[in-house]
């Protein structure tokens, strides 16, 4: 039995239904087979479409003593909001954005288990819903569904289901929508390499995608040439470490000489991160696999000089007994080996999900206490100060799958994204002097790798 299936077999036993909502179709087999009573079929949506949460929303409103209407804040002010059914229902998933570069008009694009929407926020405290693209004729609901954009067009992938493949639409259809008339989408392209993918990267400095946790390659890196967005090609696979999760792909520009100017993805597969060389799509090579006191290793991002990687791990605050998010930080200065990663426990408890990092700073979706952003102070130690928040699940804070999904803020302004599985789309401003100054440097139209924006973290 492979190391993860271990680990979750124990884990399906210890943990109650609600933790078990993070676990992709893979996952939810092998946790099917100890909860007989639970149908497989029924055993995804079960746990993670959840119930939608609304509030009483009277428009922007600034951070005052700690408090926008019932969310905690400190940093950060409410510019806009869109309840899930004005974004065309089901629940919450992944987030994008896309900037045109020519008007510099301002796009998000909002995953849910019914579909993608797209709104327009070039004006924040107004944004203007444009319309859905619906599932692939014949394809069901997903909880999880994933985008990222490249030349101006998103890639679109859902898992748990079957036939829907990598979803390919042209954003630029968005300049000509009537706000007045939001559209039923339909997709430009359909790449159908596989049935399924539990999250899709893409490194547009070299033009490929790369979907993850799909029944091919032994759910690892599926390589997807999208030089031509509109006729994307099988270029590759890795299947040598088995399932991965979620993966950040570059061309690596890091402190390792021997593979500077190379492409290189950083895979967060369950129980190690693991550093692929896919420069040879043909022949893609492991370079390190690098492994901590793990539960489930989720996401991470790299540091703007590619020399540390902070990584989330998803159930070690449940299955750890944590008393605060922990997010760890391997120092990469070797691709091959690697210390133990440098630890940071957050003064609150939450499940961590998506992270994205800009200069010196971190933005973290996680869960049950929303959006954190923080300061690297030194990432060789994981020293980190938490300098802004907004809480998009004031219920309650702690272990559970409810609330922030993923963060975008990568507009180039301090205007930041954050898509809630129950309350649908947060439009946030972010107030903090630095964090404001990290993000005006971080525009983000296509031609950018996220991961070179900014200055190296740990120079202040």
């Amino acid at each position: 039995m492979h190391h993860s299936a271990r680990i979750l077999t124990a884990l399906a036993v210890a943990l109650p239904a609600t933790v078990l909502a993070c676990f992709t179709s893979e996952r939810a087999e092998i946790l099917g087979k100890q909860h007989p009573d639970i149908a497989f079929e029924d055993l995804a949506h079960h746990m993670h479409l959840q119930a939608r949460i609304d509030y009483t929303y009277d428009g922007p409103e600034r951070c005052t003593d700690g408090q926008v209407d019932e969310f905690s804040c400190s940093g950060v002010n409410l510019a806009g909001w869109l309840p899930l059914p004005d974004l065309g229902g089901g629940s919450g998933a992944d987030n994008w954005g896309w900037v045109d570069p020519a008007s510099d008009r301002m796009f998000a694009i909002m995953g849910r288990s019914n579909g993608v929407s797209f709104v327009e926020v070039t004006d924040p405290q107004n944004p203007r819903y444009l319309g859905n693209l619906p599932r692939p004729d014949g394809v069901g609901t997903s909880v999880w569904s994933d985008v990222k954009t490249h030349a101006g067009y998103a890639f679109i992938v859902a898992d748990s289901v079957t036939g829907h493949g990598i979803q390919v639409f042209d954003l630029k259809r968005l300049l000509e929508v009537d706000p007045a008339k939001p559209q039923t989408f339909e997709q430009d392209a359909h790449y159908t390499g596989f049935d399924r993918a539990h999250n899709i990267a893409i490194n547009s400095e070299t033009g490929f995608a790369y979907a993850v946790g799909s029944e091919q390659c032994a759910g690892g890196l599926h390589m997807v040439d999208i030089s031509d967005p509109l006729d994307p090609r099988l270029a590759g696979c890795y299947d040598g470490d088995g399932y991965t999760h979620d993966v950040q792909c570059v061309l690596y520009h890091g402190p390792d000489e021997g593979y500077q100017g190379r492409e290189i993805c950083f895979a967060s597969n369950e129980d190690s991160v693991t550093v692929v060389d896919v420069t040879d799509k043909s022949a893609p090579v492991e370079v390190g696999r690098h492994t901590y006191d793990h539960a489930y290793t989720h996401q991470g991002w790299l540091t703007g000089d590619h020399r540390y990687f902070l990584t989330d791990d998803e159930l070690d605050e449940t299955s750890q007994g944590l008393a605060g998010t922990r997010t760890l930080i391997f120092d990469l200065t070797s691709l091959e080996d690697a210390p133990p990663p440098a630890e940071y426990i957050a003064e609150g408890l939450s499940i961590d999900h998506n992270q994205y990092v800009i200069g010196n700073y971190v933005f973290q979706a996680n869960y049950k206490r929303g959006l954190r952003v923080l300061r690297i102070d030194d990432p060789a130690t994981a020293d980190l100060t938490e300098v802004a928040f907004f809480d998009t699940h004031p219920e309650e804070d702690g272990n559970g799958f409810s609330g922030a999904w993923s963060v975008f803020p990568y507009f180039g302004n301090d205007t930041v994204l954050v898509s809630d599985i129950n309350r649908g789309m947060f439009i946030l401003r972010l107030t903090d002097p630095g964090v404001a100054r990290a993000l005006r440097g971080a525009l983000f139209k296509d031609r950018f790798n996220p991961a070179r924006l900014g200055p190296a973290a740990g120079s202040r």
